[in-house]
């Protein structure tokens, strides 16, 4: 089968197509009276996909939720919504609380229509194996209990899961991220909807998969005649896989149409913006600029993992993760990792951090600043980790809810045991030079946006006045606007302090603009590394070819 069919073969069909969502003048509002969507109206017809796309906070989220009543109380939802031109849902206030209500939501939820969440991880219960957690939605759909196994084996197969039987009796931390976000679609699927809301299903996974996921998503809904709603931040991602566009932002509808119209000739500026993102270019390393000082001398590192037990808990086979990788970075300098989920790329990060679980068996020698990070003991390593810090993917699970932005940034100070007036003078410096104001101190992170909390946990890395910054996908969660300024403050830090990078990312362009050198990571080995532009107008290896041609599909 093709990667995807083409939308344009497709939008003449939605003519013949009956409506099978119709949304008019969808508002909802807060607490506060502010208006977070603002007279939203479309039409979705059998065997179609309308893309919502928009920058964080746009209200492409929420306007998708009010569908199924998965908003919280606090915020009022006006408008109507008619399933099939007949059934109206009970979108509007007192959701949650009215019997008839629940029960009506309850009838269309899975069944009616499906939801594929933004983070597996999330989403999945960790606690639930592959085969429980799709056996509940077939439960629900009325399977008979026998029937449970071959209908998951099934949906399995159908999502593309390679040994879908081996998969049952696996947990979602035992999945790589593909596999997670395909056994959520085998979720929603289990239930047959006609209609599937996809929202941000491939924001953490790498430019390979990202295409695959898409295009599984667009095979399924024309095998099962679904109708399909794509949330997403990238306009261009979208651009092969959707019949319709609406443009987001703050809440208002900016542009919508026939995606072919939109790409040929939008009318709004702030859809051309999203289409022509410019993450501009990273920093040129001069002969006057350039050192010797090596921040990062990595010899031979492989990184095993148990995953077969004998008999009296030893280990009987291992996992080979990450298989003999050297690397060098000089101070000033940026490291780019790239490569498909599952490649290694993550685990380096948390073998260079020593964050790896007492489990993993690693070997090889690891230097910064020419200090042997293995051969630290514990007290020494607590005084160590201030010269190499790490930025997570997501900050909000990387951060305490519970702690102020105050409490956040000066926590790694408390432990070095810096004075309290020390303290507080190094986080006001930190959150300006990633430049939040002083009064952010006394926030909580649900207070602040994705950008926002990215910022916060930067500011927490930067507070230790490292040398080595380990950033682990900081990018890969947020808008692609909130991306840009991301990036362009990353190097402003970088050309600042001097400070050096290894930086992990599934986003070429991302790498390409803020990267030196990239390192290609293909199944735990370094299959190609060098200069970032050469690498990237003369690929040598052929998987850095096919990684490169699946960014600008």
């Amino acid at each position: 089968m093709p990667l995807t069919q083409g939308a344009a073969d497709m939008t003449d069909n939605t003519k013949q197509n009956p409506c099978v969502l119709s949304v008019t003048d969808m508002t909802i509002t807060a607490d506060n009276k502010a208006i977070l969507v603002d007279n939203l109206s479309y039409q979705l017809h059998q065997s179609q996909t309308l893309a919502i796309v928009g920058e964080s906070g746009s209200g492409k989220s929420i306007a998708s939720l009010a569908l199924l009543g998965l908003l919280p109380n606090s915020l009022s939802v006006s408008g109507q919504v008619l399933l099939d031109g007949r059934t109206q849902l009970p979108i509007t206030n007192n959701q949650g609380k009215d019997k008839a209500q629940n029960r009506a939501l309850r009838s269309i939820r899975g069944q009616r229509i499906g939801m594929i969440f933004q983070e597996p991880m999330t989403a999945l219960n960790p606690l639930h194996t592959v085969a429980k957690q799709i056996a509940e939605s077939l439960r629900l759909n009325g399977i008979a209990k026998p029937q449970w196994r071959k209908h998951t084996i099934q949906l399995l197969e159908d999502v593309n899961i390679t040994d879908p039987i081996d998969k049952l009796n696996r947990y979602p931390h035992e999945l790589s991220g593909g596999q997670r976000q395909r056994v959520m679609i085998a979720m929603a699927l289990a239930q047959q909807p006609d209609i599937l809301i996809a929202d941000e299903p491939t924001t953490a996974l790498d430019v390979t998969l990202q295409h695959e996921i898409l295009a599984l998503l667009n095979s399924l809904k024309s095998e099962r005649d679904m109708a399909m709603i794509l949330i997403s931040h990238d306009l261009n991602l979208v651009k092969r896989y959707s019949d319709e566009i609406i443009v987001m932002r703050q809440g208002q509808t900016i542009e919508q149409g026939k995606t072919a119209a939109i790409f040929a000739q939008p009318k709004a500026d702030y859809t051309r913006t999203l289409m022509q993102q410019n993450f501009g270019s990273a920093l040129t390393i001069t002969n006057e600029t350039a050192t010797d000082e090596r921040v990062l001398v990595v010899n031979k590192l492989q990184v095993d993992f148990p995953i077969e037990k004998n008999l009296f808990g030893g280990t009987k086979r291992w996992f080979e993760a990450v298989k003999s990788v050297d690397l060098s970075l000089s101070a000033g300098q940026a490291l780019g990792i790239v490569g498909e989920s599952g490649s290694g790329k993550t685990t380096i990060a948390l073998a260079l951090s020593k964050l790896l679980s007492n489990q993993a068996r690693v070997r090889g020698q690891v230097l910064i600043d020419g200090q042997d990070l293995f051969a630290l003991s514990s007290s020494e390593l607590r005084q160590f980790r201030s010269q190499v810090q790490m930025v997570f993917q997501d900050p909000f699970a990387s951060i305490n809810p519970r702690m102020t932005v105050m409490q956040v940034v000066e926590e790694g100070l408390l432990v070095q045991g810096v004075t309290q007036a020390a303290r507080q003078q190094a986080v006001l410096e930190s959150l300006k030079t990633v430049h939040l104001p002083a009064d952010f101190v006394h926030r909580y992170p649900h207070e602040l946006s994705g950008g926002q909390r990215q910022r916060v946990a930067l500011a927490r890395a930067l507070v230790m006045r490292p040398k080595l910054l380990i950033l682990d996908e900081p990018t890969s969660a947020l808008d692609s606007t909130t991306q840009v300024t991301v990036v362009t403050l990353l190097r402003e830090i970088q050309a600042k302090f001097n400070i050096s990078y290894v930086f992990i990312s599934h986003d070429l362009k991302v790498v390409r603009a803020l990267c030196q050198y990239t390192m290609v990571l293909k199944q735990g080995v370094c299959v190609e590394a060098g200069a970032t532009e050469e690498l990237f107008n003369h690929p040598q290896h052929r998987y850095s070819q096919r990684l490169l041609q699946a960014s600008v599909i």
